[in-house]
C-alpha cells in the first residue's frame, strides 16, 4: 500500500501493531487515549504526514492492550514512536506537533522516508 495514499490506520491492539510494524519498512505509530485533544489534533497532522513521506501512520489507544503502556514505556499522550524494519528507532512524546515538526522528526532519524521533490 502507498504511504502517500493511506490514512492513518487504526490499530486494536499489540498484535495489530506487531503486524503493522512488520508489514512496513516505515512506520510511525501514535499512542494516544481517548478524549485526549492534543492526540486528536495530530490525526490531521498524522494524514499530512502519510501524503508527504513514504511512512506508514498507526494510532493505537495502549488503554485497549494495557501491556503495551509498559511494553513501549508510554509515560504521556500523545508519543510518536518510530519503527524501521520492526525495530524502535525514535520516539516524542512532546505534545502537539504540526506536519512540518512531525516530518522533521522522521526525516532525522530515516532520511530515506522523505522524497525530494
Amino acid at each position: 500500500m502507498d504511504a502517500r495514499t493511506a490514512k492513518p490506520t487504526r490499530l486494536e491492539d499489540g498484535e495489530d501493531l506487531d503486524e503493522f510494524v512488520e508489514r512496513n519498512d516505515l512506520a510511525l505509530v501514535e499512542f494516544y487515549t481517548k478524549g485526549c485533544e492534543r492526540c486528536n489534533a495530530m490525526e490531521p497532522v498524522l494524514g499530512n504526514v502519510a501524503r508527504v513521506t513514504d511512512v506508514a501512520i498507526g494510532l493505537l489507544n495502549p488503554g485497549n492492550d494495557i501491556t503495551l503502556v509498559d511494553r513501549f514505556d508510554i509515560r504521556s499522550v500523545p508519543t510518536l514512536v518510530l519503527f524501521e524494519d520492526g525495530s524502535e528507532i525514535g520516539r516524542t512524546a512532546e505534545g502537539f506537533q504540526g506536519t512540518e515538526a512531525v516530518v522533521s522528526f522522521v526525516n532525522d532519524h530515516a532520511p530515506e522516508a522523505i522524497e525530494a521533490e
